[in-house]
Protein backbone atom coordinates (compact mmCIF):
# COMPACT_ATOMS: atom_id res chain seq x y z
CA UNK A 1 0.00 0.00 0.00
CA UNK A 2 1.38 3.40 -0.95
CA UNK A 3 2.34 5.91 1.75
CA UNK A 4 -0.12 8.71 2.53
CA UNK A 5 1.25 12.07 3.65
CA UNK A 6 0.41 13.00 7.23
CA UNK A 7 -1.61 16.08 6.27
CA UNK A 8 -3.83 13.91 4.02
CA UNK A 9 -4.03 10.97 6.39
CA UNK A 10 -5.04 13.15 9.34
CA UNK A 11 -7.36 15.55 7.50
CA UNK A 12 -10.34 16.25 9.84
CA UNK A 13 -13.40 14.11 9.09
CA UNK A 14 -15.79 15.75 11.57
CA UNK A 15 -16.16 19.22 13.07
CA UNK A 16 -14.77 17.91 16.37
CA UNK A 17 -11.45 17.08 14.65
CA UNK A 18 -10.93 20.67 13.46
CA UNK A 19 -8.40 22.54 15.61
CA UNK A 20 -8.10 26.28 16.15
CA UNK A 21 -11.29 27.42 14.38
CA UNK A 22 -13.87 26.97 17.14
CA UNK A 23 -15.74 30.19 16.29
CA UNK A 24 -16.46 28.97 12.75
CA UNK A 25 -17.15 25.34 13.66
CA UNK A 26 -19.73 26.25 16.30
CA UNK A 27 -21.55 28.66 13.96
CA UNK A 28 -21.81 26.08 11.16
CA UNK A 29 -22.95 23.35 13.54
CA UNK A 30 -25.68 25.63 14.90
CA UNK A 31 -26.87 26.39 11.37
CA UNK A 32 -27.10 22.68 10.54
CA UNK A 33 -28.91 21.66 13.74
CA UNK A 34 -31.37 24.56 13.46
CA UNK A 35 -31.85 24.10 9.68
CA UNK A 36 -30.83 27.74 9.04
CA UNK A 37 -28.41 26.88 6.24
CA UNK A 38 -27.27 29.69 3.95
CA UNK A 39 -26.90 29.49 0.19
CA UNK A 40 -23.41 31.03 -0.19
CA UNK A 41 -20.38 31.00 2.10
CA UNK A 42 -16.98 32.66 1.75
CA UNK A 43 -14.11 31.04 3.65
CA UNK A 44 -11.04 33.30 3.72
CA UNK A 45 -7.75 33.02 5.55
CA UNK A 46 -4.12 32.03 5.24
CA UNK A 47 -3.02 28.66 3.84
CA UNK A 48 -3.44 25.45 5.82
CA UNK A 49 -5.97 26.76 8.35
CA UNK A 50 -8.79 24.37 7.44
CA UNK A 51 -10.89 26.16 4.79
CA UNK A 52 -11.22 23.23 2.37
CA UNK A 53 -11.45 20.66 5.16
CA UNK A 54 -14.36 22.45 6.82
CA UNK A 55 -16.04 22.95 3.43
CA UNK A 56 -15.94 19.18 2.82
CA UNK A 57 -17.19 18.38 6.32
CA UNK A 58 -20.03 20.89 5.86
CA UNK A 59 -20.95 19.35 2.47
CA UNK A 60 -21.25 15.92 4.08
CA UNK A 61 -23.08 17.23 7.15
CA UNK A 62 -25.89 18.92 5.20
CA UNK A 63 -26.48 15.68 3.25
CA UNK A 64 -25.84 13.18 6.06
CA UNK A 65 -28.67 10.79 6.85
CA UNK A 66 -27.73 10.51 10.53
CA UNK A 67 -25.91 13.72 11.61
CA UNK A 68 -24.47 13.79 15.14
CA UNK A 69 -24.68 17.23 16.77
CA UNK A 70 -24.27 18.89 13.38
CA UNK A 71 -21.34 16.69 12.28
CA UNK A 72 -21.54 14.00 9.58
CA UNK A 73 -21.67 10.38 10.74
CA UNK A 74 -19.25 9.27 7.97
CA UNK A 75 -21.00 5.87 7.94
CA UNK A 76 -24.21 6.32 5.94
CA UNK A 77 -24.24 5.67 2.14
CA UNK A 78 -24.37 9.41 1.41
CA UNK A 79 -21.29 10.18 3.51
CA UNK A 80 -19.42 7.20 2.06
CA UNK A 81 -20.28 8.29 -1.47
CA UNK A 82 -19.00 11.83 -0.86
CA UNK A 83 -15.84 10.57 0.86
CA UNK A 84 -15.04 8.25 -2.04
CA UNK A 85 -15.74 10.97 -4.65
CA UNK A 86 -18.55 8.96 -6.25
CA UNK A 87 -21.33 11.39 -5.31
CA UNK A 88 -22.50 13.97 -7.83
CA UNK A 89 -23.91 16.13 -5.07
CA UNK A 90 -20.54 17.61 -4.08
CA UNK A 91 -18.50 19.26 -6.81
CA UNK A 92 -15.03 20.63 -5.98
CA UNK A 93 -13.60 23.11 -8.51
CA UNK A 94 -10.09 24.55 -8.64
CA UNK A 95 -10.56 28.14 -9.82
CA UNK A 96 -6.85 28.47 -10.54
CA UNK A 97 -7.21 26.18 -13.59
CA UNK A 98 -10.95 26.59 -14.25
CA UNK A 99 -11.26 30.34 -14.18
CA UNK A 100 -13.02 31.13 -17.46
CA UNK A 101 -16.57 32.15 -18.26
CA UNK A 102 -17.23 28.75 -19.85
CA UNK A 103 -16.53 26.94 -16.56
CA UNK A 104 -19.04 29.10 -14.70
CA UNK A 105 -21.62 28.61 -17.45
CA UNK A 106 -21.25 24.85 -16.94
CA UNK A 107 -22.06 25.33 -13.27
CA UNK A 108 -25.11 27.44 -14.14
CA UNK A 109 -26.41 24.63 -16.33
CA UNK A 110 -25.76 21.94 -13.71
CA UNK A 111 -27.58 23.73 -10.86
CA UNK A 112 -30.86 23.42 -12.76
CA UNK A 113 -31.04 19.74 -11.85
CA UNK A 114 -31.90 18.72 -8.25
CA UNK A 115 -29.72 16.16 -6.39
CA UNK A 116 -30.34 12.51 -7.15
CA UNK A 117 -29.70 11.63 -3.50
CA UNK A 118 -29.46 13.71 -0.36
CA UNK A 119 -30.81 17.21 0.19
CA UNK A 120 -28.23 19.60 -1.32
CA UNK A 121 -25.83 20.04 -4.19
CA UNK A 122 -22.71 21.71 -2.85
CA UNK A 123 -20.19 23.53 -5.05
CA UNK A 124 -16.80 24.13 -3.44
CA UNK A 125 -14.79 26.66 -5.48
CA UNK A 126 -11.21 26.76 -4.18
CA UNK A 127 -8.90 29.77 -4.79
CA UNK A 128 -11.95 31.68 -6.04
CA UNK A 129 -9.94 34.92 -6.34
CA UNK A 130 -8.34 33.42 -9.48
CA UNK A 131 -11.61 33.69 -11.45
CA UNK A 132 -11.59 36.19 -14.29
CA UNK A 133 -13.76 39.30 -14.23
CA UNK A 134 -16.09 37.75 -16.78
CA UNK A 135 -16.39 34.56 -14.71
CA UNK A 136 -17.29 36.56 -11.59
CA UNK A 137 -19.95 38.45 -13.54
CA UNK A 138 -21.36 35.16 -14.87
CA UNK A 139 -21.53 33.78 -11.33
CA UNK A 140 -23.30 36.76 -9.75
CA UNK A 141 -26.93 36.00 -10.63
CA UNK A 142 -26.66 32.30 -9.74
CA UNK A 143 -24.83 33.17 -6.51
CA UNK A 144 -27.55 35.62 -5.49
CA UNK A 145 -30.62 33.46 -6.22
CA UNK A 146 -29.61 29.80 -6.55
CA UNK A 147 -32.18 26.99 -6.34
CA UNK A 148 -33.09 26.01 -2.77
CA UNK A 149 -31.07 22.81 -3.01
CA UNK A 150 -27.77 24.49 -4.04
CA UNK A 151 -25.02 25.72 -1.68
CA UNK A 152 -21.90 27.58 -2.82
CA UNK A 153 -18.74 27.52 -0.68
CA UNK A 154 -16.01 29.86 -1.96
CA UNK A 155 -12.51 29.55 -0.47
CA UNK A 156 -9.67 32.05 -0.90
CA UNK A 157 -6.38 33.16 0.61
CA UNK A 158 -6.64 36.65 -0.95
CA UNK A 159 -10.03 38.05 -0.05
CA UNK A 160 -9.08 41.57 -1.20
CA UNK A 161 -9.22 40.31 -4.80
CA UNK A 162 -12.87 39.28 -4.52
CA UNK A 163 -15.31 41.82 -6.09
CA UNK A 164 -17.52 43.57 -3.57
CA UNK A 165 -20.58 42.37 -5.51
CA UNK A 166 -19.60 38.78 -4.67
CA UNK A 167 -18.72 39.56 -1.05
CA UNK A 168 -22.13 41.09 -0.42
CA UNK A 169 -23.87 37.86 -1.52
CA UNK A 170 -21.96 35.54 0.83
CA UNK A 171 -21.68 34.81 4.53
CA UNK A 172 -18.04 35.58 5.24
CA UNK A 173 -15.95 33.50 7.67
CA UNK A 174 -12.39 34.58 8.49
CA UNK A 175 -10.09 31.70 9.45
CA UNK A 176 -7.48 32.57 12.07
CA UNK A 177 -3.87 31.44 12.10
CA UNK A 178 -3.65 28.46 14.42
CA UNK A 179 -1.88 29.23 17.68
CA UNK A 180 1.50 27.76 18.57
CA UNK A 181 0.05 25.87 21.53
CA UNK A 182 -2.70 24.30 19.40
CA UNK A 183 -0.25 23.26 16.68
CA UNK A 184 2.16 21.74 19.19
CA UNK A 185 -0.61 19.82 20.95
CA UNK A 186 -1.91 18.45 17.64
CA UNK A 187 1.58 17.38 16.52
CA UNK A 188 2.13 15.66 19.87
CA UNK A 189 -1.18 13.83 19.47
CA UNK A 190 -0.36 12.65 15.95
CA UNK A 191 3.21 11.55 16.72
CA UNK A 192 1.91 9.39 19.56
CA UNK A 193 -0.72 7.88 17.28
CA UNK A 194 1.93 7.23 14.61
CA UNK A 195 4.38 5.93 17.27
CA UNK A 196 7.00 8.49 16.27
CA UNK A 197 9.66 9.31 18.87
CA UNK A 198 10.23 13.04 19.03
CA UNK A 199 11.41 15.66 21.53
CA UNK A 200 8.93 18.29 22.72
CA UNK A 201 11.39 21.03 21.80
CA UNK A 202 11.53 19.74 18.22
CA UNK A 203 7.72 19.76 17.97
CA UNK A 204 7.59 23.31 19.34
CA UNK A 205 10.09 24.50 16.72
CA UNK A 206 8.24 22.75 13.87
CA UNK A 207 5.00 24.37 15.07
CA UNK A 208 6.62 27.81 15.09
CA UNK A 209 8.13 27.27 11.64
CA UNK A 210 4.64 26.41 10.32
CA UNK A 211 3.57 30.02 11.00
CA UNK A 212 -0.01 29.21 11.97
CA UNK A 213 -0.66 26.60 9.25
CA UNK A 214 -1.66 23.07 10.29
CA UNK A 215 -0.89 21.67 6.84
CA UNK A 216 2.59 23.21 6.86
CA UNK A 217 3.22 21.81 10.35
CA UNK A 218 2.31 18.27 9.26
CA UNK A 219 4.36 18.57 6.07
CA UNK A 220 7.43 19.77 8.00
CA UNK A 221 6.99 16.96 10.52
CA UNK A 222 6.72 14.47 7.67
CA UNK A 223 9.94 15.82 6.18
CA UNK A 224 11.85 15.65 9.48
CA UNK A 225 10.64 12.13 10.27
CA UNK A 226 11.57 10.88 6.79
CA UNK A 227 15.12 12.21 7.15
CA UNK A 228 15.62 10.59 10.57
CA UNK A 229 13.35 7.60 10.10
CA UNK A 230 13.37 5.09 12.95
CA UNK A 231 15.35 7.40 15.27
CA UNK A 232 14.46 9.88 17.97
CA UNK A 233 13.68 13.22 16.28
CA UNK A 234 15.64 15.79 18.29
CA UNK A 235 15.62 19.57 18.22
CA UNK A 236 19.01 19.58 16.49
CA UNK A 237 17.66 17.18 13.84
CA UNK A 238 14.74 19.52 13.14
CA UNK A 239 17.11 22.47 12.78
CA UNK A 240 19.30 20.48 10.42
CA UNK A 241 16.44 19.36 8.16
CA UNK A 242 14.71 22.75 8.04
CA UNK A 243 17.95 24.68 7.56
CA UNK A 244 17.29 26.71 10.69
CA UNK A 245 19.57 28.15 13.36
CA UNK A 246 19.59 27.66 17.13
CA UNK A 247 18.48 30.69 19.17
CA UNK A 248 21.85 30.83 20.96
CA UNK A 249 23.35 32.01 17.66
CA UNK A 250 20.88 34.91 17.56
CA UNK A 251 21.82 35.81 21.13
CA UNK A 252 25.50 36.07 20.16
CA UNK A 253 24.62 38.03 17.03
CA UNK A 254 22.46 40.53 18.87
CA UNK A 255 25.11 41.14 21.51
CA UNK A 256 27.71 41.70 18.77
CA UNK A 257 25.41 44.15 16.95
CA UNK A 258 24.72 46.05 20.18
CA UNK A 259 28.47 46.40 20.75
CA UNK A 260 29.06 47.50 17.15
CA UNK A 261 31.27 44.45 16.54
CA UNK A 262 31.00 43.96 12.77
CA UNK A 263 33.76 41.36 12.72
CA UNK A 264 31.94 39.01 15.12
CA UNK A 265 28.73 39.32 13.07
CA UNK A 266 30.52 38.35 9.86
CA UNK A 267 32.26 35.39 11.54
CA UNK A 268 28.96 34.18 12.99
CA UNK A 269 27.34 34.38 9.56
CA UNK A 270 30.30 32.47 8.07
CA UNK A 271 29.75 29.67 10.58
CA UNK A 272 26.04 29.58 9.73
CA UNK A 273 26.79 29.31 6.02
CA UNK A 274 29.35 26.52 6.60
CA UNK A 275 26.70 24.55 8.53
CA UNK A 276 24.48 24.73 5.45
CA UNK A 277 21.66 26.72 7.02
CA UNK A 278 19.06 28.29 4.75
CA UNK A 279 19.74 32.05 4.78
CA UNK A 280 16.15 33.12 4.09
CA UNK A 281 15.00 31.17 7.14
CA UNK A 282 17.93 32.60 9.10
CA UNK A 283 16.75 36.17 8.40
CA UNK A 284 13.12 35.36 9.26
CA UNK A 285 14.09 33.68 12.55
CA UNK A 286 16.32 36.60 13.55
CA UNK A 287 13.46 39.04 12.92
CA UNK A 288 11.27 36.87 15.16
CA UNK A 289 13.99 36.86 17.84
CA UNK A 290 14.21 40.68 17.82
CA UNK A 291 10.41 40.89 17.89
CA UNK A 292 10.45 38.91 21.15
CA UNK A 293 13.06 41.30 22.56
CA UNK A 294 10.88 44.26 21.58
CA UNK A 295 7.89 42.73 23.36
CA UNK A 296 9.96 42.28 26.53
CA UNK A 297 10.99 45.95 26.36
CA UNK A 298 7.57 47.46 25.63
CA UNK A 299 4.70 45.15 26.64
CA UNK A 300 3.49 44.55 30.15
CA UNK A 301 3.46 40.92 31.26
CA UNK A 302 5.31 39.98 28.06
CA UNK A 303 6.61 36.79 29.69
CA UNK A 304 3.17 35.20 29.36
CA UNK A 305 3.03 36.16 25.67
CA UNK A 306 6.26 34.36 24.83
CA UNK A 307 6.38 30.56 24.72
CA UNK A 308 9.83 30.25 26.31
CA UNK A 309 11.50 28.79 29.34
CA UNK A 310 12.32 31.01 32.32
CA UNK A 311 16.06 30.73 31.58
CA UNK A 312 15.61 31.95 28.01
CA UNK A 313 13.41 34.84 29.13
CA UNK A 314 16.00 35.83 31.74
CA UNK A 315 18.76 35.88 29.11
CA UNK A 316 16.61 37.87 26.70
CA UNK A 317 15.84 40.42 29.43
CA UNK A 318 19.58 40.93 29.83
CA UNK A 319 19.90 41.50 26.09
CA UNK A 320 16.91 43.85 26.08
CA UNK A 321 18.92 46.12 28.40
CA UNK A 322 21.75 46.39 25.87
CA UNK A 323 19.91 48.78 23.56
CA UNK A 324 16.95 51.15 23.28
CA UNK A 325 13.49 50.58 21.86
CA UNK A 326 14.05 52.99 18.97
CA UNK A 327 17.34 51.30 18.04
CA UNK A 328 15.79 47.83 18.18
CA UNK A 329 12.93 49.01 15.95
CA UNK A 330 15.55 50.17 13.45
CA UNK A 331 17.20 46.73 13.55
CA UNK A 332 13.84 45.08 12.81
CA UNK A 333 13.10 47.48 9.94
CA UNK A 334 16.49 46.84 8.34
CA UNK A 335 16.03 43.07 8.50
CA UNK A 336 12.41 43.27 7.34
CA UNK A 337 13.58 45.10 4.22
CA UNK A 338 16.30 42.47 3.85
CA UNK A 339 13.70 39.69 4.07
CA UNK A 340 11.90 41.11 1.03
CA UNK A 341 15.14 41.60 -0.94
CA UNK A 342 16.66 38.21 -0.19
CA UNK A 343 13.73 36.19 -1.50
CA UNK A 344 14.80 36.44 -5.15
CA UNK A 345 18.44 37.46 -4.66
CA UNK A 346 21.37 35.40 -5.92
CA UNK A 347 23.99 36.75 -3.49
CA UNK A 348 22.01 36.36 -0.27
CA UNK A 349 25.08 36.25 1.93
CA UNK A 350 26.36 39.60 0.64
CA UNK A 351 23.01 41.26 1.37
CA UNK A 352 23.04 39.91 4.94
CA UNK A 353 26.61 41.13 5.47
CA UNK A 354 25.59 44.59 4.24
CA UNK A 355 22.70 44.56 6.71
CA UNK A 356 25.07 43.74 9.58
CA UNK A 357 27.34 46.60 8.57
CA UNK A 358 24.35 48.96 8.48
CA UNK A 359 23.37 47.91 11.99
CA UNK A 360 26.84 48.10 13.54
CA UNK A 361 27.95 51.25 11.68
CA UNK A 362 25.00 53.69 11.77
CA UNK A 363 27.37 56.57 10.97
CA UNK A 364 27.63 55.21 7.41
CA UNK A 365 23.96 56.01 6.77
CA UNK A 366 22.13 59.31 6.67
CA UNK A 367 18.53 58.19 7.05
CA UNK A 368 16.29 59.16 9.96
CA UNK A 369 16.61 55.85 11.85
CA UNK A 370 20.41 55.80 11.83
CA UNK A 371 20.60 59.44 12.95
CA UNK A 372 18.34 58.63 15.90
CA UNK A 373 20.59 55.70 16.84
CA UNK A 374 23.71 57.85 16.63
CA UNK A 375 22.11 60.53 18.86
CA UNK A 376 21.11 57.85 21.36
CA UNK A 377 24.69 56.52 21.46
CA UNK A 378 25.98 60.05 22.16
CA UNK A 379 23.48 60.44 25.00
CA UNK A 380 24.57 57.12 26.48
CA UNK A 381 28.22 58.16 26.34
CA UNK A 382 27.39 61.47 28.02
CA UNK A 383 25.54 59.68 30.79
CA UNK A 384 28.34 57.15 31.30
CA UNK A 385 31.09 59.75 30.98
CA UNK A 386 32.67 57.80 28.12
CA UNK A 387 32.51 60.78 25.79
CA UNK A 388 35.27 62.41 27.84
CA UNK A 389 37.51 59.38 28.08
CA UNK A 390 40.56 61.67 28.04
CA UNK A 391 39.50 62.80 31.51
CA UNK A 392 40.54 59.46 33.03
CA UNK A 393 41.21 59.45 36.74
CA UNK A 394 43.76 56.85 37.69
CA UNK A 395 44.28 55.84 41.32
CA UNK A 396 42.67 59.03 42.56
CA UNK A 397 45.12 61.42 40.78
CA UNK A 398 44.49 63.81 37.87
CA UNK A 399 47.08 65.50 35.74
CA UNK A 400 47.06 69.26 35.26
CA UNK A 401 45.65 69.11 31.75
CA UNK A 402 43.01 66.60 32.80
CA UNK A 403 42.01 68.73 35.78
CA UNK A 404 41.48 71.74 33.57
CA UNK A 405 39.30 69.81 31.13
CA UNK A 406 37.29 68.25 33.93
CA UNK A 407 36.69 71.60 35.50
CA UNK A 408 35.52 73.00 32.19
CA UNK A 409 33.02 70.21 31.61
CA UNK A 410 31.65 69.98 35.14
CA UNK A 411 31.70 73.71 35.67
CA UNK A 412 29.75 74.27 32.48
CA UNK A 413 27.08 71.83 33.67
CA UNK A 414 26.52 73.79 36.84
CA UNK A 415 27.58 77.38 36.38
CA UNK A 416 27.94 78.24 32.71
CA UNK A 417 30.56 80.91 32.05
CA UNK A 418 31.51 81.21 35.68
CA UNK A 419 32.35 77.53 35.75
CA UNK A 420 34.55 77.95 32.69
CA UNK A 421 36.46 80.76 34.33
CA UNK A 422 36.87 78.83 37.53
CA UNK A 423 38.30 75.89 35.63
CA UNK A 424 41.51 77.82 35.09
CA UNK A 425 42.34 77.26 38.75
CA UNK A 426 43.90 73.92 39.79
CA UNK A 427 41.49 71.25 40.98
CA UNK A 428 41.20 70.79 44.71
CA UNK A 429 42.21 67.46 46.25
CA UNK A 430 40.25 66.16 49.22
CA UNK A 431 41.10 63.06 51.21
CA UNK A 432 38.36 60.79 52.54
CA UNK A 433 38.41 57.36 54.23
CA UNK A 434 39.07 54.49 51.86
CA UNK A 435 35.65 52.89 52.47
CA UNK A 436 33.91 56.12 51.45
CA UNK A 437 36.14 56.45 48.39
CA UNK A 438 35.30 52.89 47.32
CA UNK A 439 31.56 53.63 47.55
CA UNK A 440 32.00 56.89 45.65
CA UNK A 441 34.04 55.33 42.84
CA UNK A 442 31.62 52.41 42.51
CA UNK A 443 28.56 54.63 42.11
CA UNK A 444 30.32 57.21 39.93
CA UNK A 445 31.59 54.55 37.53
CA UNK A 446 28.14 52.98 37.26
CA UNK A 447 26.06 56.18 37.55
CA UNK A 448 25.10 56.36 33.86
CA UNK A 449 24.07 52.71 33.84
CA UNK A 450 22.09 53.07 37.08
CA UNK A 451 19.88 55.93 35.90
CA UNK A 452 19.48 54.31 32.49
CA UNK A 453 18.35 51.00 34.02
CA UNK A 454 15.89 52.71 36.35
CA UNK A 455 14.44 54.58 33.37
CA UNK A 456 11.25 56.66 33.43
CA UNK A 457 11.35 59.98 35.27
CA UNK A 458 14.67 59.07 36.92
CA UNK A 459 16.48 58.83 33.60
CA UNK A 460 15.12 62.18 32.43
CA UNK A 461 15.63 64.05 35.72
CA UNK A 462 19.05 62.73 36.73
CA UNK A 463 20.98 63.85 33.67
CA UNK A 464 23.78 66.33 34.37
CA UNK A 465 23.99 65.26 38.02
CA UNK A 466 27.14 64.76 40.08
CA UNK A 467 27.64 62.31 42.96
CA UNK A 468 29.65 63.55 45.97
CA UNK A 469 30.71 61.89 49.23
CA UNK A 470 28.63 62.82 52.26
CA UNK A 471 29.87 60.76 55.16
CA UNK A 472 30.06 57.07 55.93
CA UNK A 473 27.84 54.96 53.60
CA UNK A 474 26.21 58.14 52.37
CA UNK A 475 26.39 59.93 49.00
CA UNK A 476 24.88 63.20 47.87
CA UNK A 477 23.39 63.74 44.39
CA UNK A 478 23.96 67.32 43.20
CA UNK A 479 21.45 68.71 40.67
CA UNK A 480 22.20 71.61 38.33
CA UNK A 481 18.52 72.15 37.42
CA UNK A 482 15.85 73.25 39.90
CA UNK A 483 13.14 71.42 37.94
CA UNK A 484 15.04 68.14 37.98
CA UNK A 485 15.85 68.64 41.68
CA UNK A 486 12.14 68.97 42.48
CA UNK A 487 11.61 65.47 41.05
CA UNK A 488 14.85 63.79 42.05
CA UNK A 489 14.82 64.93 45.68
CA UNK A 490 11.66 62.96 46.50
CA UNK A 491 12.12 60.28 49.13
CA UNK A 492 10.47 57.63 46.92
CA UNK A 493 12.90 58.32 44.08
CA UNK A 494 15.98 58.25 46.30
CA UNK A 495 14.66 55.07 47.94
CA UNK A 496 14.34 53.42 44.53
CA UNK A 497 17.99 54.22 43.78
CA UNK A 498 19.08 52.83 47.16
CA UNK A 499 17.21 49.55 46.53
CA UNK A 500 18.67 49.24 43.01
CA UNK A 501 22.26 49.75 44.28
CA UNK A 502 21.78 47.22 47.08
CA UNK A 503 20.20 44.57 44.79
CA UNK A 504 22.72 44.92 41.96
CA UNK A 505 25.96 45.85 43.73
CA UNK A 506 25.46 44.48 47.25
CA UNK A 507 26.12 47.92 48.82
CA UNK A 508 23.84 49.52 51.40
CA UNK A 509 24.30 53.22 50.62
CA UNK A 510 22.08 56.11 51.78
CA UNK A 511 21.41 58.81 49.17
CA UNK A 512 20.46 62.42 49.71
CA UNK A 513 20.29 65.37 47.31
CA UNK A 514 20.92 69.09 46.99
CA UNK A 515 20.75 71.84 44.37
CA UNK A 516 24.06 73.20 43.07
CA UNK A 517 24.90 76.84 43.74
CA UNK A 518 25.77 79.26 40.94
CA UNK A 519 29.33 78.97 39.67
CA UNK A 520 29.97 75.89 41.79
CA UNK A 521 32.81 73.67 40.62
CA UNK A 522 32.66 69.90 40.39
CA UNK A 523 36.26 69.00 39.60
CA UNK A 524 37.26 68.10 43.15
CA UNK A 525 39.52 65.07 43.18
CA UNK A 526 38.79 62.65 46.01
CA UNK A 527 41.60 60.41 47.22
CA UNK A 528 42.00 58.09 50.18
CA UNK A 529 43.96 59.25 53.20
CA UNK A 530 46.54 56.48 52.60
CA UNK A 531 47.15 57.63 49.01
CA UNK A 532 47.49 61.26 50.11
CA UNK A 533 50.16 60.35 52.66
CA UNK A 534 51.99 58.17 50.12
CA UNK A 535 52.17 60.99 47.55
CA UNK A 536 53.26 63.85 49.84
CA UNK A 537 56.75 62.31 50.58
CA UNK A 538 57.23 64.22 53.82
CA UNK A 539 56.34 63.94 57.47
CA UNK A 540 52.86 65.08 58.40
CA UNK A 541 52.27 66.75 61.73
CA UNK A 542 48.70 66.91 62.93
CA UNK A 543 48.20 69.97 65.16
CA UNK A 544 45.60 70.22 67.88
Amino acid sequence: MSYTALYRKWRPSTFEDVKGQDHIVQTLKNQITSQRIGHAYLFCGTRGTGKTSIAKIFARAVNCENPVDGSPCNECPTCNGINSGASLNVVEIDAASNNGVENIRDIREQVQYPPTEGKYRVYIIDEVHMLSTGAFNALLKTLEEPPSYVIFILATTEVHKIPITVLSRCQRYDFKRITLATLTARLDELTKAEQIQVEEKALAYIARAADGSMRDALSLLDQCVAFHYGKLLTYENALEVLGAVDTSVFSKLFRAISEGDTKSCIYQLEETVVQGRELGQFVSDFIWYMRNLLLLMTAEDAENMLDMSEDNIRLMKEEAGLTHVETLMRYIRVFSDLSNQIRYAVQKRVLIELAFIRLTKPAMEENYDSILQRLQEIEDKLEDGRLFSNLAISNGTVSAGETENTGTVQGALAGGEKGTAASREPAKQVSIPKAQLDDLNLVRNEWGKIIRELGGSIRASFRNTVVEPSGESCLCIVFSSAENYAIGSRATVLGEIERFVEENYGKSIYFKSRLAGGGERFDTVYVSEEELKANIHMDITIED
